[in-house]
């Protein structure tokens, strides 16, 4: 019935030490904790640090009797709704009763106390705690829930303009291209607005990929295909990918890797995929001719890649959620900054399919990022 993490709480009040002490055996066991007061000033301080699910009041108390002490717990935001049983040993005729319930009583109970019929009634009131509890423990959730769908429905939003923008510049760039090959017979310029169409075209592609991946990885449909692979070679082919973006932000890139021989089980082509997302975004968000370093080296079993820059940094409120879909850190003087918000979401998941983990190790406002993947070697 009660919680072992959760006990309930309830109050016994009675100025006779010996009665404290009967009642607590009658009621006491797992899951319950009994606060005994010897006055009603006593009970009320009690009642203003803890939650209570009973309380038994004696009517008969010298100073604060039972029925003032009600009175008072009525009066109480914190105290008003807690059910109270009057114990009493006098007779309960039917002004004292009338007394008692305007009080605030739900009970009497009348002394020699019979022990079933007072664990029968505590029972009762403990279950309607314990269920009251449950109901407010499944109103925060559905409230988290809604708050979940709520923001969940503000990134798809979110996310949907920055899509629209992303296919629209690059569509719009091949009509033009289109257009201007119609007019323009000089072969030269010709050459100059195909490539320009291609790299519209891989970068159409490029974010139609990254789409599949996430749809793939969120319905367990993307297999790796790993194979015994050197770090050093994956590292290769991802520099070789991210070269032409760093190149065009005029940035320098120095490497520190590793000649210590360190193998892997991994899919290369993901695993370049990885290196070459972290590559492409420091080259995004760092400012033109930045320095951005990609470091890999052999720690207990383990390769740490670094991947550090110059560049903007991530604000301390995007920190926590760097790794999630469809955040982004936005730069308010460069659209070009902004993308899908996808890349290190899908990079997060593909270490993590790799049996690895990755990590925003340091990062400060128009200092620079640097994030760590590590990766397990192979046995």
């Amino acid at each position: 019935m009660t919680s072992e993490k959760e006990p309930i709480n309830f109050l016994l009040v009675d100025d006779l030490e010996e009665n404290l002490l009967a009642l607590e055996a009658l009621l006491q066991r797992d899951g319950l904790v009994c606060l005994k007061a010897r006055s009603g000033d006593e009970a009320l301080e009690l009642l203003l640090v803890h939650d209570v699910a009973l309380a038994l009041l004696d009517v008969q108390m010298p100073g604060m009797d039972g029925f003032q002490l009600a009175e008072f717990m009525r009066g109480a935001a914190r105290a008003r709704h807690i059910p109270i049983i009057f114990v009493t040993a006098g007779s309960a005729d039917a002004q004292r009763r009338f007394r008692g319930y305007e009080a605030g009583a739900v009970d009497f109970i009348q002394k020699p106390i019979e022990a079933d019929i007072l664990r029968s009634k505590a029972d009762v009131f403990f279950d309607l705690h314990q269920q009251h509890r449950q109901i407010l423990a499944q109103r925060d959730e559905l409230a988290a829930y809604a708050n979940a769908l709520r923001t969940a429905d503000r990134h798809k939003n979110d996310f949907l303009a920055v899509l629209g923008h992303e296919l629209r510049n690059p569509v719009m760039a091949l009509g033009a291209g289109l257009h201007l090959l119609k007019r323009r017979e000089d072969p030269k310029q010709a050459l100059e607005i195909r490539a320009q169409m291609d790299r519209q075209v891989q970068h159409l592609a490029r974010l139609v990929e990254d789409l599949l991946d996430i749809s793939r990885i969120d319905q367990g449909k993307l297999a790796l295909r790993k194979e015994k692979v050197a770090l050093q070679s994956v590292l290769g082919f991802a520099v070789e990918a991210s070269q032409p973006q760093i190149d065009a932000n005029q940035h320098s890139l120095k490497t520190e890797i590793t000649s210590e021989p360190a193998w892997l089980d991994a899919d290369p082509t993901r695993l370049a995929q990885v290196v070459s997302n972290l590559l492409n975004n420091a080259a995004k968000y760092t400012p033109e001719g930045g320095e951005i370093t990609l470091g890999a080296r052999v720690v207990d079993g383990f390769v740490e890649v670094d991947v550090t820059d110059n560049g903007i940094g991530i604000p301390d409120d995007m920190r926590s959620k760097i790794f999630e879909l469809f955040a982004q850190v936005r730069s308010p003087s460069k659209r070009a900054h902004e993308g899908l918000g996808i890349g290190l979401a899908l990079v997060k998941q593909l270490v993590e399919l790799h049996g690895g983990s990755i990590a925003l190790k340091d990062s400060g406002l128009n200092i620079g990022s640097r994030f760590q993947v590590r990766l397990p070697l192979l046995a």
